[in-house]
């Protein structure tokens, strides 16, 4: 244990004695969260639609109103030529065109029995075309421009006493509420991601890093002559780099709390202890990697392809739903695959611990082979 201790001296000695990462470990995680979730957003927002109104009508006109009205809505152009908005979809000049039939107001009611009778299935339909060379702007366009006409219409059936029959999709009787994040705001669920691709970056990088650097310098030949075990070699590479862990996701979640107002739900100590587990796992895989690189370049070239398929696979941008049966069962093996559950789950739900066992557990395993393999992988060399 006293060589241990004073290897990991070392390290710190070492990492002090840096000009650079020392401020890279300060101001990274800041600026990062400062920046990153204003920018990296994947909100549809600016969807430029083209109205052609064939009814002009009191009717069409609060449709009209609605659209301009919505903040993710732009209404480029309204016309009563559908031609002319069509053109406009082919250069790309609007994503989204809405077509208001001639009589569409009139044919909304019709008399029964003395009463009024909303009979949508029988009406003319709005026409709603958009543009989907990009599938998920023109997808999500499309209902924004559905909610705006949909909320139109049931104010217009309100007002003119009409009574909707159950064909009446459009009647505004359900009621929708949004768990956990009532504002729908999309950096709310991403901010846990950023912080995990934080830890990722810092944890697999810069020890796999410092370890090449002392082969190609060649002051690890000092250990090699030296009875220090694997063990205590990988522990001294690892420990001074989960202290670091920890000190980027403090930062973080300060940067994020007081700048968004996002703070976490559940207990903060069930964060910490996972990041602490997932840190362990994603340096030791770093040293094992590093441990069989002989250049820096190969180091570096290795954990870029491993870390961008963290990222891509593990559900930290995309949903793991969306992703192919045999693609969902290979992030098993990635340890962000568990840790983004737990942070979203305690950031945003305030899940407790027991309720995410199965996560600790994974992640925990993954750890612990992780830095097995680091430790098996660190060759002595005479």
């Amino acid at each position: 244990m006293s060589s241990l201790r004073f290897l990991i001296k070392k390290e710190f000695i070492t990492f002090k004695r840096n000009k650079f990462l020392p401020r890279l470990i300060f101001l990274f995680p800041i600026i990062v969260m400062l920046i990153v979730p204003l920018v990296a957003n994947m909100e549809v927002k600016g969807v430029s639609i083209a109205v052609v109104d064939e009814d002009r009508s009191s009717l069409s006109q609060r449709m009209l109103s609605h659209l301009e009205a919505s903040p993710n809505l732009r209404v480029r152009l309204t016309t009563g030529d559908y031609q002319q908005a069509f053109s406009l979809l082919e250069d790309n000049q609007v994503d989204v065109i809405v077509s208001i039939p001639k009589d569409f107001e009139k044919s909304l009611s019709q008399t029964y029995g003395g009463g009024l009778t909303v009979q949508w299935s029988n009406s003319a339909a709005v026409a709603i075309n958009a543009n989907a060379v990009n599938a998920t702007k023109g997808g999500l366009g499309s209902q924004y421009v559905l909610a705006g006409l949909t909320k139109a219409l049931s104010e217009f059936t309100a007002e003119s006493g009409l009574t909707a029959t159950q064909s009446n999709s459009a009647s505004g009787l359900t009621s929708v509420r949004y768990y956990y994040n009532e504002t729908l705001d999309y950096r709310f669920y991403m901010i846990p991601a950023f912080i995990i691709i934080l830890i990722l970056l810092i944890c697999c990088f810069i020890p796999a890093l410092n370890l090449v650097s002392e082969k190609e310098k060649g002051t690890i030949e000092q250990i090699n002559v030296t009875p220090v075990s694997n063990l205590e070699f990988t522990l001294s590479k690892l420990i001074p780099y989960w202290l670091i862990g920890i000190i980027v996701l403090t930062e973080a979640i300060l940067t994020v709390g007081f700048v968004y107002g996002l703070w976490p739900e559940g207990n903060v100590g069930t964060i910490y202890l996972a990041a602490l587990v997932f840190a362990l796992a994603m340096s030791g895989f770093a040293i094992a990697v590093a441990n069989i690189s002989d250049t820096m370049q190969q180091c570096i070239f290795v954990l870029f392809f491993f870390v961008m398929l963290f990222m891509l696979m593990s559900g930290l941008l995309t949903p793991l739903g969306s992703m192919p049966q045999w693609a969902q069962y290979l992030t098993i093996a990635f340890p962000p695959r568990w840790f983004i559950g737990i942070m979203r789950a305690v950031y945003l739900k305030g899940t407790t611990l027991p309720e995410l066992a199965t996560d600790f557990l994974a992640l925990t395993a993954l750890a612990i082979f992780m830095n097995t393999l680091a430790t098996l992988t660190y060759k002595k060399q005479s």
